[in-house]
């Protein structure tokens, strides 16, 4: 598998232990021939999907925030007209 352009071509690379099951590494042989490739590739695009997410639900709390903060500016709290104090 090719490499992806997000993953840097002369990164350092450092020996990790995976367990896989035997049956899986048996049916990876019919596909790849350089299955640590095939994994760098596979995890790196599952990085950038997994940034994607988060940079995505941080912007989905942002607006919400600021819709909230709108509303309290107009309105202000729903707490105010009961407070103790």
């Amino acid at each position: 598998m090719p490499r992806t352009s997000s993953a840097k071509p002369l990164s350092r690379k450092r020996p990790v232990n995976l367990t896989l099951s035997e049956g899986l590494i048996a049916e990876l042989k019919g596909y790849t021939s350089n299955l640590s490739a095939t994994a760098e590739a596979l995890l790196t695009a599952y990085v950038v999907e997994q940034k994607q997410a988060r940079s995505s639900r941080q912007q989905q709390a942002d607006q919400t925030v600021a819709g909230w903060n709108a509303l309290h500016a107009q309105v202000g709290s729903f707490a105010d007209e009961h407070s103790t104090l």
